[in-house]
């Protein structure tokens, strides 16, 4: 029976460390979170990521813009928050109305105050092994492989999903660490090898966001698992992999809830901590 990989642990080490890094600033350092238009599970994450600001002495300014704003309009706003320099981070709550383009928006948040890491020039960096500012939930997912005490130099690690907030930086995260890497996308699962793929990960990813996709008795027996997909099946929230028989033949497990959400946003703190520092170290 594999052992469950939880978040809440991890993420309240890493708390610790953040208010230590907080209390050696000369100001407390300030993240700017901005909302367009209406959406509860929006407005569910910046609440928390509120609660976790606070608890951490950082300063939280939210600012919630029009349905209607226009990406010119988010745009001037972003560009007023990059010129104020008591703004340490910023944050583009998604969704985004489907009037404003995201990969677009995310191109004109400065790169030292981009908190989520998604500037081309902080995913660059990861390129080459030199990232300060790397996106949330592929580090979160990096810090629970870490907490197995898995060595990944040359493992069989296997990433399902290949989007441009987990899969494409964590991939590139697990190559830093010298893994041998696969990763499997929309193409592998219409060729019919997803199965053959997955069997072989003595560490699994899993970002799709598709319940059940990957089947537990797919799961290499001693393999980690960590599944970072959330998927609402009735009044439950269930992850990407079949949870109960996957447990019986993985040596670590993430549960959903439970496993990668909860440092996800302890990341994105950790994140602006770093930009604030780096912003007073250049200044």
């Amino acid at each position: 029976m594999a052992q469950l990989l939880e978040g809440k642990p991890i993420a309240e080490k890493i708390k610790e460390e953040i208010k230590q890094k907080v209390l050696a600033l000369s100001a407390r350092p300030v993240l700017a979170s901005v909302m367009v238009g209406e959406n509860a599970g929006a407005e569910a994450y910046a609440k928390s990521q509120a609660k976790t600001a606070q608890a951490l002495g950082i300063e939280y300014q939210f600012s919630k813009l029009a349905q209607e704003t226009s990406e010119s309009q988010l745009i001037e706003f972003i560009q007023k928050l990059n010129a104020d320099k008591s703004v340490n981070g910023i944050i583009v709550q998604m969704p985004l109305p489907a009037q404003i383009d995201y990969k677009k928006i995310s191109q004109f948040i400065l790169p030292e105050k981009d908190i989520e890491g998604m500037h081309p020039q902080n995913i660059g960096k990861i390129l080459f092994g030199k990232a300060k500012l790397i996106p949330c939930t592929a580090n979160a997912a990096m810090e629970l492989i870490n907490a197995t005490g898995i060595d990944l130099y040359g493992k069989e690690v296997v990433v399902v999903g290949h989007s441009e907030i987990v899969g494409k930086p964590l991939s590139l995260l697990l190559l830093d660490k010298f893994a041998t890497l696969t990763v499997c996308h929309i193409g592998t699962s219409r060729a019919g090898k997803l199965e053959e793929h997955v069997r072989k990960a003595e560490v699994l990813i899993v970002a799709v966001g598709k319940a059940g996709l990957i089947k537990g008795e797919w799961i290499k027996e001693g393999a980690i698992v960590i599944d970072v997909g959330i998927n609402r099946i009735g009044d439950k929230i269930v992850g990407d992999v079949e949870f109960e028989e996957a447990q019986k033949r993985a040596a670590f497990i993430t549960p959903v809830p439970g496993g990668v959400g909860p440092l996800t946003v302890t990341m994105l703190m950790r994140n602006l901590v770093e930009a604030a520092t780096l912003q007073r170290d250049t200044q």
